[in-house]
């Protein structure tokens, strides 16, 4: 038996989906199948490296990572919509039980990461969701000098909006990745029910 991960982001400068794509190697190795998508923009041309997610690819996930970069602390408003217009899911209850992570990327070391975390795990909780992040036992988040929270995995790009991810950063969302599927895979076979 295998569980599908829905690796969820809205990404503006590639940092979000450098992220993402990484998470989805790690839903791999650990034996789940990754589905890759993006929340649409407002207005601008989609330049996304995967598919628009569906609302049915929500509801019959067996796990979800979600992404978003740092709004003023929070997550972007095209990620907040996304969630807004979930009200059909949640009064079905679609989510309940099924395990889940949140990652990001700032601007600034100290640009509001571990707060959009936070941030991004209320809609999950209303929906439900089993909520995850990094243990401690995961030596890079010891070392980082950039990205890394036991929240879930960030990426800071510095002014330059620069998206490529350190080393510790790649790491910690591989092994974020592997922990989500391993959970999902868990909880699909056990079919826990509350």
């Amino acid at each position: 038996m295998s569980a599908q991960v829905l690796v969820l982001y809205y990404s503006r400068h590639g940092s979000v989906a450098a992220l993402a794509e990484k998470i989805a190697i790690g839903v791999q190795q650990a034996g789940a199948e990754a589905l890759l998508r993006s929340i649409p923009g407002f207005g601008q041309q989609d330049s996304a490296r995967h598919p628009q997610v569906q609302a049915s690819e929500l509801t019959i996930c067996d796990g979800l990572a979600f992404g978003s970069p740092v709004r003023f602390g929070n997550m972007a408003a095209e990620a907040k919509a996304f969630w807004d217009g979930t009200t059909a899911s949640w009064l079905k209850g679609e989510l309940i039980n099924k395990p889940a992570g949140v990652f990001t990327s700032s601007g600034s070391l100290h640009g509001g990461n571990e707060a959009n975390l936070l941030s991004m795990m209320l809609p999950l909780l209303h929906h439900g969701m089993l909520l995850m992040g990094i243990p401690y036992s995961e030596p890079e988040l010891h070392k980082t000098q950039s990205g890394g929270t036991p929240y879930g995995p960030s990426h800071v790009s510095g002014m330059q909006q620069d998206p490529q991810l350190t080393v510790d950063e790649q790491r910690l969302a591989l092994a974020f990745g592997k922990r989500l599927a391993q959970l999902s895979l868990a909880v699909k076979q056990q079919g826990l029910t509350l």
